[in-house]
């Protein structure tokens, strides 16, 4: 079986001094050395005890020495469970409680949550090649049923039956190859990894798909809008973020006194996580001077299952057609479909998750008998085979029995001068489901809410308008920029009547 770690050691037989990685902690490593690195932790993996098929949890921020303990799992032939070190005790302790790895690796060095949790653990330091670290020792236990799986990836958040997405070798490889393929990636790119490890994004399309070709990977342990600027100005060729983090950069460039980021070396932006409208979609793309590239794939799917390929100008907001060895239908009756056109998207392929980890009524629920994932996702395909995304299933606002769809609203929004980002959610009141929306502006230049009510009613049909406009300086947001939907309410709960 041809295996994730394969792509380091081709890499460290056709160039091994080629950089890999550098990071915001001052490493800056070649794939030989980033060999070296994961030879060294795998050693301390097997000094308490790691197997084949046992499970390594890891409490990342991203860094360097993380990318050689995914390494250092597979080559022992255990599975890696990146997990966000920001996550509470709580959240770590039923990751920990249903998965039951054998260890615990902490990248305290540049992550003082990491810390926080090797402190509370007990965890001992551990020096090497990679480093410094802690390690906290578990009990082996291995699993059989996991002698195909690279990753497992959770997903719910601190409610509900954990679960544990099942990426196979061959999938993840697979998620890696066509993340090159799309950004035609080349050994000499620089590509920006900001994209949290823990997140199917940034492990598979920016990690894999660098290490496959050969790239070098610049790393950076927490988005902010400035760091991005930095790194585009500094000479990274690939930039794959979510259209949040485009928001915030442009709007850092914007109180910078520039309209044009103007960034010498990029070649390649990427947009994914959510729909792109086309005004947003013309702004962004002349900011960069570049086409934006947007595309579709979940945890479920190992990262992309469609993307584009267009032009600068192309007027497309599809997220393309799906990638080579994908099948996509749509699911007409699904709940939120039209019964015609509109419908749960439904994806098949090899990239597509074993399924969840000790959860066998969760994966019957995701995956039907002929292999069909079932996304959650509503979407529509046209007659040159573009895939379009309307939005979650669990997202659609049904109000006066009409289906409303957040992204469309937040395009709306998004189309004001004034506005950096928006989040529309539904709120049941009266036998109902109101429209909310929760929007980001700047202090320095904040719209009047009747004007921005004004703006929006001339796009929007009567039913599709928000009942309510939070203005805000920050939404609540994951660790990938892409905001929080589930936390608005709660959040900005002083400000709804």
């Amino acid at each position: 079986m041809e295996r994730v770690e394969d792509f380091l050691k081709e890499r460290v037989r056709l160039a091994p001094e080629t950089t890999a990685l550098s990071d915001s902690s001052g490493a800056h490593w070649s794939y030989a050395q980033l060999d070296k690195a994961s030879d060294d932790l795998a050693a301390e993996l097997k000094a308490v005890g790691v197997q084949p098929n046992d499970r390594v949890l890891l409490l990342v921020e991203n860094c360097a020495a993380a990318v050689a303990t995914l390494h250092a799992a597979w080559k022992i032939g255990a599975v890696i469970i990146p997990l966000n070190a920001r996550q509470t005790e709580g959240e770590v302790a039923r990751v920990v409680k249903h998965a039951t790895p054998a260890a615990i690796v902490m990248t305290s060095h540049v992550s003082p949550d990491a810390t926080a949790h090797a402190t509370r653990m007990g965890a001992q330091e551990i020096t090497g090649a990679f480093g410094t670290m802690h390690l906290a020792k578990g009990v082996s236990d291995p699993d059989p049923v996991l002698s195909d799986v690279a990753v497992l990836l959770y997903t719910t958040g601190t409610t509900g039956d954990p679960k544990g997405v099942m990426l196979t070798h061959s999938g993840v490889r697979f998620g890696g190859m066509a993340s090159s393929g799309l950004r035609k990636m080349v050994p000499e790119d620089v590509v920006y990894g900001v994209l949290p490890m823990s997140h199917v994004f940034g492990l598979i399309s920016v990690l894999v798909g660098a290490c496959h070709t050969g790239a070098h990977v610049q790393i950076d342990a927490r988005f902010s809008a400035q760091k991005l600027y930095d790194a585009a100005m500094g000479g990274v060729t690939i930039i794959p973020a979510v259209p949040q983090m485009h928001a915030l950069v442009m709007q850092y460039t914007k109180e910078q006194g520039m309209e044009r980021l103007g960034a010498p070396k990029l070649r390649y932006v990427s947009s994914g996580g959510a729909p792109l409208d086309p005004t947003w979609k013309r702004k962004a793309e002349a900011f960069y001077e570049l086409p934006l590239q947007n595309g579709f794939g979940m945890t479920e799917t190992s990262s992309g299952a469609s993307a584009t390929q267009n032009e600068l100008g192309s007027p497309d907001i599809s997220v393309g057609p799906v990638t080579p060895g994908t099948r996509a239908r749509i699911d007409v009756d699904a709940p939120g479909g039209n019964g015609e056109e509109e419908g749960e998207v439904l994806v098949a392929g090899p990239h597509v998750m074993k399924g969840y980890y000790r959860n066998p009524t969760e994966t019957a629920k995701a995956i039907d008998a002929d292999g069909w994932l079932h996304t959650g996702d509503l979407g529509k395909i046209d007659e040159e085979g573009n895939l379009y995304i309307l939005g979650r299933s669990k997202e659609l606002i049904i109000h006066g029995g009409f289906n409303v769809y957040p992204p469309e609203v937040e395009a709306a929004l998004n189309d004001h001068p004034q506005v950096i980002q928006s989040a529309v959610v539904g709120r049941t009141k009266d036998g109902d489901e109101e429209v909310l929306a929760f929007v980001q502006v700047a202090d320095a230049d904040r719209p009047d809410v009747e004007a921005l009510r004004a703006f929006v009613k001339e796009r929007l049909t009567g039913y599709k308008r928000p009942k309510h406009i939070v203005l805000a300086t920050a939404l609540p947001a994951a660790p990938t920029g892409k905001l929080l939907k589930h936390k608005m309410i709660e959040t900005f709960a002083d400000q709804l009547p």
